[in-house]
């Protein structure tokens, strides 16, 4: 190509990149490659380009190449940032062991540099994994390291990620308000283009997780809503569009809107494989929630072990599964395991403490679950978001109807139910109003117990909530019945009147003796009973019978 053929197409390709046209600077760069050697900044802006347009091994390769020419002309600041964009690029891709060695070099190459801007993202990766780590304190100083060099060398981005540190960290404390204040403030230089993009992005994708680690569904929709625009900006943004996606399926999934949230997530699942294993690995656990809700069980645990395999606890949803397919023990054993391994994730203990209620309850393990309640609202007290408040509403209401308080669980369960409909969860609703149904038929009042399983019931059709239809189906005819007995009490009654005793229904139901003693004492009271061949002659009266193990 004629040298001023090759400036003219090199000229208008810096002008692409400058003006963030990422396909149109790609093409232009690409060509002048082919008949010259580009120079370290024009490779730089080529391997940024390929990577907002999702060309990840060949941003890989180009930055590589651009690293050498940047030892080569002896700019070691420039290399050092090279090395830590390959660096974040590997982790991201879940490669820790190449990632690490790309920051130990860029570690090594500002070693010897006096005090610059440079420092201050290394401090912050290293301050981000102390956060992640939950060493707050170290996280904490690191933050303010970020924010001094950002003052002292002009660097609104560092002052930006500095900020969206301390704020995590705030929050992490407990000090909600103070901590969404100082996110907000991180935003002003974001939303006034002051922030290059891709250091931009991060920042708005770092809000959408600490709202949706938060169940503080309002601000996720916000701020989902804005980074979608952001995003919509750009004629490609693969990586933040992919990260907004998964956090728009968390929305879709929560409203109900379960078809198009597995779509968005089987797309993610192949938008992303190159790019961000741990976005491809939280795409897998949704479609296994999905999946599950629908009652595809086996497609459930494929999906499951799959996030798992990416990196990804497949934790509350892994034990929940072990739950719906009848391996209470297993369910037990493996939320008991993810609490035991979460001492220092609180939001995630939330989701974790709402399973191990289900889950206790199921197993008529009353204390276990009074205990992961207590834990619940507490965390809830602290973090007094609208999602955090209903779950502890939820779990509690479910608690007080297996003790036998129908009034205070209905009272509860009430503002439980008016949270959720606040957050448009109209799954999570429906599930208040099976509960409510229960402590009706608790307080006998069989009318207003058939028109709380109705609507749930409704709901579910609407959901196409298979798993919920199938499950609700024979609890839902039983907690209607006379006498307000719940859901295992007649179940104990139910082998009781088949002849069994109380040893052989503490083997069928997974439970001891002394619980099945004390379901039968609570049966005889509520139907006014005295002896296990009256509460069997009720039950056959009802039809409520069920072959002897083994027989």
């Amino acid at each position: 190509m004629p040298v001023p053929a090759l400036a003219d197409l090199l000229s208008s390709a810096r002008a692409s990149y400058a003006r963030r046209d990422w396909p149109d600077a790609y093409d232009g760069l690409k060509a002048a490659q082919q008949n010259a050697t580009l120079s370290a900044d024009d490779l730089h802006a080529l391997a940024d380009a390929a990577w907002w347009l999702g060309l990840i091994k060949e941003t890989l390769t180009i930055t590589e190449d651009c690293h050498r020419h940047f030892l080569e002309e002896g700019r070691p600041l420039r290399a050092a940032m090279n090395a830590l964009d390959i660096g974040f690029t590997w982790l991201l891709r879940g490669e820790v062991a190449i990632g690490s060695g790309w920051v130990s070099r860029a570690r090594r190459l500002l070693e010897d540099q006096p005090e610059c801007a440079e420092r201050g993202f290394l401090a912050w990766i290293d301050a981000a994994e102390a956060l992640e780590g939950g060493d707050l304190d170290s996280a904490l100083v690191g933050a303010v390291r970020i924010q001094e060099l950002g003052h002292q060398f002009e660097t609104p981005t560092l002052v930006c990620l500095g900020l969206v540190l301390e704020g995590m960290i705030a929050i992490r404390h407990g000090q909600v308000d103070k901590g969404f204040a100082m996110l907000d403030e991180a935003m002003l230089p974001v939303l006034a283009g002051r922030v290059p993009p891709e250091w931009a992005g991060n920042i708005y994708c770092q809000l959408m997780t600490v709202c949706h680690d938060l169940a503080d569904v309002r601000r996720a929709r916000q701020w989902t809503a804005a980074t979608e625009r952001w995003c919509d900006s750009f004629a490609s943004a693969v990586m933040f569009v992919g990260v907004c996606r998964i956090h728009r399926i968390q929305l879709l999934q929560l409203h109900g809107d379960w078809m198009r949230a597995e779509q968005e997530a089987s797309i993610a699942c192949e938008e992303l494989a190159d790019m961000n294993v741990s976005v491809v690995a939280e795409a897998h656990y949704q479609l296994a929630e999905l999946r599950m809700l629908r009652d595809d069980l086996v497609g459930a645990e494929e999906s499951y072990q799959r996030a798992g395999g990416l990196g990804r606890n497949p934790q509350p949803g892994f034990a929940l599964l072990h739950l719906h397919l009848g391996r209470t023990a297993e369910a037990a054993a493996s939320i008991r395991t993810a609490l035991a391994d979460s001492t220092n994730r609180p939001f995630h203990r939330a989701r974790l403490l709402v399973a191990q209620v289900e889950i206790a309850l199921s197993r008529d393990e009353i204390a276990v679950a009074v205990v992961a309640c207590r834990e619940l609202d507490d965390i809830a007290r602290t973090y007094a978001t609208a999602g955090f408040r209903a779950w502890a509403g939820h779990a509690r209401g479910a608690v007080l109807l297996a003790q036998g308080h129908a009034d205070e669980g209905l009272r509860v369960l009430r503002h439980a139910f008016a949270l959720y409909c606040d957050m448009e969860a109209p799954y999570e609703a429906a599930a208040v109003r099976s509960l409510r149904a229960r402590a009706y038929g608790l307080l006998g009042d069989r009318e207003a117990a058939a028109l709380e399983w109705e609507a749930a019931a409704a709901t579910y059709a609407q959901l196409g909530a298979a798993l919920q239809i199938r499950r609700g189906a024979e609890t839902s005819s039983r907690a209607v019945l006379p006498g307000g007995l719940t859901a295992r009490e007649i179940e104990v009654l139910a082998y009781i009147a088949g002849g069994a005793t109380n040893q052989e229904v503490a083997a069928a139901l997974f439970i001891s003796q002394k619980t099945v003693a004390r379901h039968l004492a609570n049966i005889f009271v509520k139907l006014g009973l005295t002896s296990r061949t009256a509460a069997a002659a009720w039950a056959h009266e009802h039809r409520l019978t069920r072959r002897r193990t083994g027989t």
